[in-house]
């Protein structure tokens, strides 16, 4: 039996450290674990390279064991996969942990099956499925197949949102039981009070006081959903002359999404911050008076609890876990995927009350500072590793 005090040797694996949701929520689990409860973490992983940026240096000065991995990365390279599967095989060998914990598709099968190989228990957190909605088909089916498989070889899922929980049921990847929902958790302070005053940011973007201002945060990525936003921008421009739209982030769709806003006759009414720290994150959804979340594929995205506590409205796809707090007739418009008119109808309506976006902002305030608090995850995901240690080893195992 495993007591519920003694600090853990635990071994996280993600394929990279780009900036993104997942890594922000691994990294906030290691360093808890690591300055909170004294556990001996090691966090595996690969480059984190990528156009997003990179958490490496945040990682690096953590004061806990990173292990990097050149042949971790995120294409399927079958050589190179199993010479990573070979490589974290042996430091799992060294590391000796009391439980490895996978996040991310590439890194979750890999270090699952590494884990099975030396009798190590594996927790998996699902930020997003493997497979997914957009997915090339062939890439779909071999993720499908190998979470069955791996599924088999975990212990227990952590689950982003109850919809990822639904999902792999639905696929057959593991009994509910075997599922517990910890929603990824952030420093929620800087959201209930930036650092910078909202008319100090909108100044330096070139917006006046009086802009209402709609804003999206994703990469300038396929799948991401900007294509609809502007498509719905035209009638919004048309309705509300204050309305003006902030993109944050960059990518590779960047030219095309500008190319066609100039073309539209709309330039003037768009912000595009280019790729920000995680830190200006905060002082930006501040500087917004709607956040729109119109991506096609999401776990739970993390900018609508962001956006929520930080006292803002949100309007969004159906999709992955925005159900769960995107709550129509209390936090925002919730809607369904790819529509352009509704969306459009959505932003109007908040754009001309501001009663209605304060309402809603107080509220999802109100809902879900305390859920997000990233001290919170943590707990609860230790939680789920003293009962996966103190339950019987899985059969097969």
């Amino acid at each position: 039996m495993t007591s519920t005090g003694r600090p853990l040797r635990v071994a996280h694996i993600i394929t990279r450290l780009i900036i993104g949701g997942a890594q922000e929520n691994t990294l906030h689990n290691v360093e808890d674990q690591h300055r909170l409860h004294g556990d001996e973490v090691h966090l595996i992983t690969g480059p984190g390279l990528g156009p997003e940026g990179s958490l490496e240096p945040r990682a690096m000065e953590g004061g806990y064991p990173v292990h990097l991995l050149p042949e971790m990365q995120r294409r399927i390279h079958p050589w190179k996969d199993w010479q990573c599967t070979r490589e974290i095989r042996r430091l799992l060998t060294t590391i000796q942990p009391d439980i490895v914990h996978t996040h991310s598709s590439k890194a979750g099968i890999m270090g699952r099956a590494a884990a099975y190989w030396l009798g190590i228990p594996a927790v998996h957190s699902i930020h997003g499925a493997a497979f997914h909605y957009g997915q090339n088909p062939l890439a779909y089916w071999v993720y499908r197949q190998a979470e069955r498989w791996a599924g088999r070889h975990t212990a227990h899922f952590v689950s982003v949102a109850d919809d990822m929980t639904d999902e792999y049921v639905h696929a057959r990847i593991a009994g509910r039981e075997r599922f517990t929902t910890v929603y990824s958790g952030f420093d929620v302070e800087p959201f209930l009070q930036p650092t910078r005053s909202r008319d100090e940011v909108r100044c330096e973007l070139g917006l006046s006081s009086s802009d209402i201002v709609v804003g999206k945060i994703a990469r300038l990525f396929h799948l991401k959903g900007h294509e609809f936003l502007l498509s719905a921008a035209p009638a919004i421009a048309r309705s509300c002359p204050h309305v003006k739209f902030m993109f944050v982030g960059d990518g590779l769709l960047r030219e095309t999404f500008q190319r066609q806003v100039a073309e539209m006759g709309l330039a003037d009414r768009f912000v595009w911050t280019g790729l920000v720290p995680p830190t200006r994150i905060p002082e930006l959804i501040h500087a917004m008076d709607i956040v729109a979340h119109t991506s096609q594929w999401e776990g739970l995205a993390r900018v609508l609890p962001q956006a929520l506590i930080a006292g803002k409205p949100v309007v969004a796809y159906d999709v992955g876990g925005a159900r769960e707090v995107v709550l129509p007739g209390a936090t925002g418009y919730l809607l369904p995927r790819d529509c352009v008119e509704p969306l459009a109808t959505a932003i109007i309506r908040l754009a001309e009350s501001p009663e209605r976006r304060l309402k809603y902002g107080i509220e999802g305030r109100r809902r879900f500072t305390e859920q997000f608090r990233h001290q919170t995850m943590t707990q609860r995901i230790r939680e789920v590793y003293y009962r996966v240690l103190n339950e019987p080893k899985l059969e097969g195992s």
